[in-house]
C-alpha cells in the first residue's frame, strides 16, 4: 500500500536539509517506519524515489542498521534491555529474562496482541545508570526486575508512564518521528543531568583536580 502524502512530504523536507540529499536516508527510513511499522518495499521505493537512489542502495542501508525492522511491524511499544557488559553484570540479563518470560517472546519478537516488541540491546550508551531499559527509546535508569514488570503492566493497561529523564512514553511510532529529527515540541521536558552523571565532576572539584591544558600537549 502506498505511503501517505504527508510522509512523502516529510521525506522531501528531510532531504532538503542536507547539501547531499542522500545524507537524509537514515532519518527518512525512521519516518517511513513510523507509518508502516517496518521497512517494507513501499518504504524502500519512496526513499529511493525521493533521493534518486536505486532500491538496492536503500535496502543495503536499511538492512545494515538494527533499528530498522525488516520482517514484521513493531509493536505499540518497543522495550529495549541493555545486556552489554556493565548492564548485564548489574542485572540487565535478569531483567531481559524476566520480561521475556512475562511477555512470552524472545529478542526481536512482538507479542501476539501487537502491544510490545522486546529487544536485547547491545548498548544504550548510558552505563552510568546500569542496568538500563528503554521504552520507545526513552531511558528507564537503574532498572530492577520489579521496575520493568511494573512498567510493562502499566503500559498494557494504557496508563501514563513517564521515563526517568524524559517526557511521558508516547509509543514507538511517535518516537520514530522524533528520532528522524521531526520536532515533537518536547525538548524542554527532558531531564538529562542528575547526581550520578555529575559524581565524577563533584569529586574532581573536591580534590581540586583540573583538566590539562590541551595547548601544552601531552
Amino acid at each position: 500500500m502506498p505511503l501517505t502524502d504527508q510522509t512523502a512530504a516529510e521525506c522531501r523536507d528531510l532531504a532538503a536539509r542536507y547539501p547531499d540529499g542522500r545524507s537524509a536516508l537514515l532519518p527518512m527510513l525512521h519516518v517511513v517506519q513510523s507509518e508502516e511499522g517496518m521497512i517494507n518495499s513501499a518504504a524502500i521505493e519512496m526513499c529511493a524515489d525521493v533521493l534518486g537512489l536505486t532500491t538496492a542502495e536503500v535496502t543495503a542501508v536499511a538492512t545494515f542498521y538494527t533499528m530498522y525492522r525488516q520482517k514484521s511491524p513493531g509493536g505499540t511499544h518497543h522495550i529495549g534491555v541493555c545486556t552489554n557488559t556493565l548492564c548485564g553484570l548489574l542485572g540487565g540479563d535478569a531483567v531481559f529474562a524476566a520480561l521475556s518470560e512475562r511477555l512470552d517472546v524472545g529478542s526481536g519478537e512482538t507479542t501476539p496482541d501487537g502491544k510490545f516488541t522486546l529487544e536485547r540491546i547491545e548498548c544504550q550508551a548510558a552505563c552510568t545508570h546500569a542496568p538500563v531499559m528503554t521504552v520507545d527509546w526513552e531511558y528507564f535508569d537503574c532498572t530492577t526486575i520489579a521496575d520493568a514488570i511494573r512498567t510493562i503492566e502499566a503500559l498494557a493497561a494504557d496508563e501514563m508512564v513517564v521515563a526517568t529523564r524524559g517526557p511521558a512514553v508516547r509509543g514507538w511510532r511517535a518516537t520514530e518521528r522524533t528520532v528522524a529529527g521531526i520536532d515533537d515540541g518536547l525538548a524542554d521536558e527532558a531531564r538529562c543531568v542528575d547526581a550520578i552523571m555529575l559524581a565524577g565532576l563533584e569529586v574532581a572539584k573536591e580534590k581540586g583536580m583540573t583538566a590539562p591544558d590541551p595547548g601544552k600537549g601531552a
